[in-house]
């Protein structure tokens, strides 16, 4: 009898020890579903984003969803602060001579690329070269067409000469315009990205995702937190929000009209876009190349109903390429210059030569719902002029071949993402940036005015050339600007860190998951 009983206290013991396995099992099979863990907080994220991004070459780069990922890979010379202001990056001081053409970088010590191996003035040199597409290579950027010289007088020090004194200078020498990158890698830097930052490549999935993973050297002490990155792409924004409230993402852009249904269970964040979201024109091609066209469309779209349908209100109207964001630069009033009116408009177009209007077609991307549904709004206002618009909707990567790079389009939507640098916000305009100016757009006064503000250094007086520059783009109508949007984001309610720049950045070095 005693045998007995012992026997069947072992094997209530055994069964009790197996359902507090089990049931311990099963707390961390749903805890890492989740990306939590029983023991501790993992810190992996996992970040959604629109669409893939264009390259992972930054020096290739141009659309605005690469660098909200690879900047996390690569650094510049100089590096962003979120209130538009710079600090030193790779270089731990600078010098700027009196006559401002002689520019002394002091390179930071210790750094390391995420192949092992030291940041050089060498690489520096070769980051340089490449860009401005010498050793036979391509030009990459119009960005340093003003630089005179470069050397490297000792393994410590980098100097940048230049033809002419350039205001905007500094604010090309960020990884955005120009990542620093190793020598080594040459031939590899878009199927192997190796860079300086906190995060390192891991892997690209097309259509899927980009994996990076925390660089164990870097040389800011103690960062980054997080030991994982997963950026993944997800077109459709109602999808999203679902994925983030199944804790299939850790953090996404919410849509407007749904930010009621994620604010209670998930952190939401307002971040000013500081971008120009433009109805725009091939101005190349008839009839877009008659002002009085683009004018009469200005007064025909109403920004009110694309604010107020799009965006639940959550933006501001404009009336040039500049954002409230930018402060002083931003000249203010412009946005009132085409206060709807349809008769007006119909009077314009006449006045061209199209009393009856005519056909167009307004090409969009399907990486974000938004430009559909502009599109749509579009239609239906320019409808009551006459203007006939089919609306063509193609994938992201077809749009920057046709629109961007191709130039072949008539009509389009899209947002000039924001910049840091007042001039880099302005300089696509330029007659002679074919790198940028889809547009087209050509103005021999905006031009000179372009070029004399780099050579003036009192801030009032930059200030009155940006202010004239946004005119001019105004009064000719080389876009319809609409307005610069908010983006909600949601965020699982235990990251911290995130911070906001007046571009796109989704900058991972210093957040973490936290109780």
């Amino acid at each position: 009898m005693r045998l007995k009983n012992n026997w069947l206290k072992l094997l209530l013991t055994l069964i009790v020890v197996l359902l507090i396995s089990a049931c311990s099992s099963d707390d961390k099979k749903d805890a890492s579903s989740k990306g939590k863990s029983v023991a501790d907080l993992p810190q992996d994220i996992v970040v959604r984003i629109n669409d893939d991004p264009d390259f992972l070459d930054p020096h290739k780069a141009t659309a605005s969803i690469s660098y909200q990922m690879i900047l996390n890979i690569f650094e510049g010379l100089m590096a962003p602060e979120t209130d538009g202001t710079l600090k030193e990056g790779l270089a731990e001081s600078y010098a700027i001579s009196e006559d401002g053409l002689t520019y002394t970088f002091t390179i930071r010590p210790g750094v390391k690329f995420h192949n092992g191996e030291d940041l050089t003035v060498e690489d520096i040199q070769y980051s340089f070269d490449r860009l401005m597409g010498k050793n036979g290579g391509e030009k990459m950027s119009n960005s340093f067409d003003n630089v005179a010289s470069t050397e490297a007088p000792d393994a410590n020090t980098f100097v940048i000469k230049l033809k002419e004194p350039n205001s905007n200078f500094l604010y090309s020498l960020t990884a955005r315009q120009s990542a620093i990158l190793p020598k080594s890698n040459d031939g590899k830097h878009n199927e192997n990205p190796i860079g300086t930052g906190p995060f390192a490549y891991v892997k690209y999935s097309p259509g899927t995702n980009l994996e990076l993973k925390k660089n164990e050297n870097y040389w800011k002490e103690g960062l980054p937190y997080l030991n994982k990155v997963t950026f993944t792409f997800q077109s459709d924004d109602q999808a999203a929000i679902m994925s983030l409230m199944a804790n299939e993402v850790d953090l996404t852009s919410v849509p407007w009209q749904r930010v009621s249904e994620v604010g209670d269970n998930y952190n939401l964040s307002h971040q000013n876009n500081n971008s120009s979201l433009i109805v725009t024109f091939n101005e190349t091609k008839a009839p877009f190349d008659n002002v009085k066209v683009r004018q009469a469309i200005n007064y025909a779209i109403s920004k009110s109903d694309i604010i107020d349908s799009v965006f639940a209100g959550y933006a501001v109207p404009l009336g040039s390429n500049m954002s409230p964001a930018m402060g002083d630069y931003q000249k203010k009033g412009l946005e009132d210059m085409y206060k709807r009116d349809v008769e007006k408009a119909k009077a314009l177009l006449a006045e061209a030569g199209y009393p009856d209007g005519f056909k167009t077609k307004i090409t969009v991307s399907s990486h974000n719902d938004m430009y559909s549904n502009i599109a749509q709004i579009v239609a239906a206002n320019l409808k009551e002029i006459g203007i006939d618009v089919e609306i063509e909707v193609v994938e992201w990567g077809i749009w920057l071949d046709r629109v961007y790079f191709g130039r072949d389009y008539q009509m389009t939507t899209i947002d000039l993402t924001g910049r840091a640098s007042a001039y880099e916000v302005l300089n696509d305009y330029i007659s002679t940036n074919d790198s940028e100016n889809f547009f087209r757009f050509k103005n021999d006064e905006y031009d000179k005015i372009m070029a004399d503000v780099l050579k003036e250094r009192d801030q009032a007086k930059q200030i009155e050339y940006y202010h004239r520059a946004q005119e001019i783009l105004a009064e000719q109508a080389a876009a319809d600007y609409i307005a610069d949007y908010q983006i909600i984001w949601g965020s699982n309610k235990q990251i911290t860190g995130l911070k906001s720049y007046p571009f796109w950045f989704h900058d991972m070095s210093e957040v973490k998951f936290s109780n």
